[in-house]
């Protein structure tokens, strides 16, 4: 959209006119218009541009809603496009992915010869394993250069991924590992965490304990101390890698383009995590097309995506996107302040990064410690900036232009989820830009604001935010569950998907995302249930009762608050308060620890027995209760 068009309203940034020249989309209405009038068609023009061993007889098969299917009798690996088919071209010999430990004292670089080497080397092992086309294969470990070798050659060789989260604790490990019945599990001896050292196959061991799918585990050496093996079933993955049949040739599986890539755990209002299920074909066709155009990408950039391999972030940006653009991709195993606040701007100057990609509790942290310490570095080669997770405050948004874009990168704020597997609603480079919103929907998706019974509100009124039209990088089902796959995302607005966020749309068609509708808090960016929060403090002996809630946090963007009520014989301390926040951190991980527990009588509840959060939340934040007759006496 070009600066002559109607002033909008509000606080708008426009793009410069050097954005606007070396942009891939030069007019966004026009490729919005074409989407609109042929989602199918435009959806199968980008899929052109990757390989495909069969094409497509069918780009969307509608038939059996909301069971959709995306480019439905082909055949493909999306292992293929991110790193097979650049082998034949100039990109063989162009920096894949580059890696920076923690203390900075160690660098690792990969061209996209050398992944596809290390990618097939862990892919015959898997193998060697036993691990055949569909089978799980759960990875569990911190931010190095194996954990992106490891989801590779799982989807080379057609088995499915199931990443956890390295700071997820033994029971959401063991968890997790038992619903997707993994036969293998791949870690490392223990990784690195602002300093500390994160015992990762210690946490494997514990949650093995009661995982008998599992019949072995390949353990990545980072730290050069003896960990406990169990012989017959623990393998050193550098004792691996010596074995002739690690080191032959491994070819790529051919996948219909429906087969599963890969399954994702995120927090569900229920306490159960639900297992979200993506798929070769679409899924790739969604990362690809949304990375190209949202973020600008070109064959210069070096691409920064700050999140962790954990998280869907880390999925679809910083392996899967970057590679099949042929871009290079950048890790680092630390965090933005340790040990100094400038630690991730040395990385910036270090690498050359022009586009980063981070997450607003991120900045606010940063923001906390000023400005000094991004200006003692070079940060000149950035030239767009990218916000995900949560919605950011304007305050932050204004810091990140000013500070570190210098008021000459646009910020790519973008809405999307677990679920979503690609970017859903997002401004592109040379769209005006309203600080704290993600702007318009992605080309062929369009989204509507409702009220509670399905019907579209007036513009400027907050309701629930809804999408309209299928896209290719959807999830196909909750794995083992798909009824509860339809109850959560299709059945209270029947023919759209239901994405469990608030928003609100202002008269331009820009949407504002406020927040989670459901009981999920989301802590610097990560879904946590309510549900589980309060099950970890009900385990606790103490415990009678509890309920959790988030409240605003000026860095994590929610803080966790929990009310308690004790058992009898137990009265509240201090010493208790801090032993139950604790408690919910070896349960669930440090990311859950509560801000604060508050001893109390009793909790609000319907009628029917359920907390009312809202009530709660509203007392804390001194607000009205709102309508309250549902609530007991």
């Amino acid at each position: 959209m070009a600066k002559t068009q109607k002033e909008l309203e509000g606080e708008v940034y426009y793009p410069s006119e050097q954005v606007v020249a070396q942009a891939v989309v030069q007019d966004w209405d026009a490729l919005a218009e074409f989407a609109r009038r042929d989602l199918q068609g435009f959806w199968a023009k980008e899929a052109e541009e990757l390989e495909w061993f069969k094409k497509w007889d069918k780009v969307l098969d509608d038939s059996n809603k909301p069971f959709f299917k995306w480019f439905v009798g082909a055949k493909v690996n999306i292992v293929h496009n991110a790193i097979d088919r650049h082998l034949k071209t100039y990109r063989k010999n162009k920096l894949a992915l580059m890696w920076e430990s923690e203390d900075g004292k160690e660098h690792r670089t990969f061209s996209y010869f050398a992944m596809n080497r290390e990618v097939s080397r862990m892919a015959n092992i898997i193998k060697a394993m036993g691990i055949q086309k569909g089978d799980r294969v759960t990875i569990y470990m911190g931010r190095i250069p194996e954990i992106v070798f490891a989801m590779l050659a799982c989807a080379k060789i057609g088995a499915i991924h199931s990443v956890v989260f390295g700071g997820f604790s033994v029971d959401a490990l063991q968890g997790r590992i038992e619903d997707s019945q993994s036969k293998l599990v791949i870690t490392m001896d223990r990784s690195f965490n602002n300093g500390k050292v994160v015992e990762l196959k210690r946490t494997v061991d514990e949650a093995l304990k009661r995982c008998p799918s599992v019949e072995n585990v390949i353990v990545v050496k980072r730290v050069n101390e003896d960990v406990p093996m169990e012989a017959g079933r623990d393998h050193w993955y550098h004792d691996l890698c010596a074995l002739p049949i690690a080191n032959g040739k491994c070819p790529t599986e051919v996948m219909d383009a429906e087969d599963p890539l890969y399954i994702l755990y995120t927090s569900g209002s229920t306490g159960k995590p639900k297992a979200i299920l993506h798929t070769h074909g679409g899924y790739m066709v969604g990362t690809y097309t949304t990375l190209k155009y949202v973020f600008d990408i070109k064959d210069d950039d070096r691409w920064w995506c700050a999140a962790d391999p954990g998280w869907v972030t880390g999925h679809s940006y910083i392996v899967y996107g970057p590679l099949l653009n042929g871009a290079t991709t950048f890790l680092f195993e630390g965090g933005p302040t340790y040990p100094y606040p400038n630690r991730w701007w040395q990385c910036v100057e270090r690498y050359g990064i022009t586009i980063l990609y981070t997450a607003p509790t991120a900045i606010r942290g940063l923001m906390r410690f000023g400005e000094a310490w991004p200006n003692k570095h070079d940060l000149s080669s950035l030239r767009l900036l990218g916000t995900v997770g949560e919605p950011i405050n304007p305050e932050a948004w204004r810091w990140y232009y000013r500070v570190i874009g210098k008021e000459r990168c646009p910020i790519i704020d973008t809405w999307w989820q677990t679920e979503t597997g690609m970017f859903m609603i997002t401004p592109t480079p040379t769209v005006p830009l309203k600080p704290g919103s993600a702007t318009r929907p992605f080309f062929g998706q369009e989204a509507e604001v409702v009220d509670e019974n399905g019907n579209p509100v007036p513009d400027g009124t907050e309701g629930y935010l809804v999408l309209k039209n299928p896209w290719p990088a959807m999830l196909r089902t909750i794995y083992g569950d798909p009824d509860r796959y339809v109850t959560q995302y299709w059945s209270k607005n029947p023919g759209k998907y239901t994405t469990g966020d608030s928003a609100k749309r202002d008269k331009d068609g820009y949407f504002w995302i406020i927040g989670r509708v459901d009981d999920v808090i989301k802590v610097s960016g990560h879904r946590l249930g309510t549900a589980e929060i309060e099950s970890a403090l009900v385990s606790h002996p103490a415990v009678a009762e509890a309920a959790a809630i988030g409240l605003p946090h000026e860095v994590k963007g929610q803080g966790i608050h929990c009310f308690v009520l004790l058992r009898a014989g137990f009265s509240p301390s201090p010493d208790l308060a801090e032993e139950l926040r604790q408690h919910v951190a070896t349960h669930l991980g440090a990311i859950a620890r509560p801000e604060d527990v508050k001893f109390v009588d009793k909790l609000p509840k319907t009628r029917s027995g359920k907390i009312m959060r809202r009530v709660l939340k509203a007392r804390a934040q001194g607000l009205p209760e709102g309508d309250i007759s549902t609530l007991e006496e």
